[in-house]
């Protein structure tokens, strides 16, 4: 009588099967892959009705997955996985400075993090204090400050490319009653390294919960929120980009963002300013807020 097979035989068979793979890195990364895998499901147990419960979300991920809604990425952001990717890929110097003005710390390159499920290619060009808000979204914002390289040269023709939500919750791309363009801009810093342009100021806002993603993290007693931010992607000649958040140091949900993006040092002091402040931007009437964050880019060819 020949021997059973055994669970361990299964994985080897498996494993076996990528020997011959002629892509090099994709045998090593499939290999890693099945023997993690089968570890998991070793280790827990994994029983057929979980199995099946788990094709039963990865199906509905794929059904409810459309141009406009990424529930992959959704999985990818709330399991922390695309912070770890994102922390793997973008090493940044150790800050050779103390503590900053309020823009950001000193001497330090600014720190990535995830680009998220919202950002679409192509926003318009904006001149220095225009706004990107094309309808009322809440109350106003001045953003401001320069774009440097590490060694501190100011970095004109710098652009940044911006995108955020309103006082709705939401990003233009998940809302049919605004245009396109709303809430996003790109701008280009002038001579001396700065821009600025009006805003409103961000609100926390839910990641998409109404799907396999929402029911994860209600039975798992978890939040769909995130804190208050704008998002930014700086790119310069001669340096490698950065994508990037700036945060509402005093927004709810700050220490326990959803997506687990919050970094200390993307943290942002959002001050209130009065109607009459001598230093009120044009284009802005009442009650106002002001941002101000420098960001400063490691030299080197652009990634990918």
């Amino acid at each position: 009588m020949s021997e059973q097979t055994t669970p361990d035989d299964i994985t080897a068979a498996v494993l076996a099967s990528f020997e011959r793979s002629p892509d090099e890195r994709l045998g090593t990364v499939m290999r890693a892959l099945t023997a993690h895998l089968h570890a998991f499901v070793k280790d827990v147990a994994l029983t057929e009705e979980e199995w099946r419960a788990a094709i039963g979300v990865l199906t509905a991920t794929g059904h409810i997955t459309s141009g406009t809604r990424q529930e992959w990425i959704l999985w990818s952001d709330a399991l922390g996985v695309s912070m770890l990717v994102d922390a793997l890929a973008n090493r940044v110097p150790a800050s050779r400075g103390g503590p900053g003005d309020g823009a950001g710390p000193a001497g330090a390159a600014t720190e990535s993090t995830v680009q998220g499920p919202f950002y679409v290619p192509g926003a318009p060009h904006r001149g220095y204090g225009e706004r990107i808000d094309e309808m009322p979204a809440g109350e106003p914002l001045w953003v401001h400050g320069t774009v440097r390289s590490l060694d501190g040269r100011a970095l004109p023709g710098a652009e940044l490319d911006v995108w955020q939500n309103g006082d709705n919750e939401l990003y233009a791309v998940q809302d049919r009653k605004v245009p396109e363009t709303h809430l996003r801009g790109r701008f280009t810093t002038r001579e001396d390294g700065s821009y600025g342009f009006i805003t409103v100021r961000p609100t926390p806002y839910p990641i998409p919960h109404d799907g396999p993603i929402g029911h994860m993290l209600a039975a798992t007693g978890r939040h769909p929120w995130r804190p208050a931010h704008i998002h930014v992607i700086v790119r310069a000649p001669g340096h490698r980009p950065v994508t990037t958040h700036v945060f509402d140091r005093d927004s709810e949900h700050i220490d326990g963002d959803a997506v687990f993006a919050v970094k200390p040092s993307l943290l942002r002091e959002l001050t209130a300013r009065s109607a009459d402040d001598p230093e009120r931007p044009a284009g802005i009437t009442g009650r106002w807020w002001s941002l101000a964050s420098d960001f400063v880019l490691v030299p080197g060819a652009a990634a990918g």
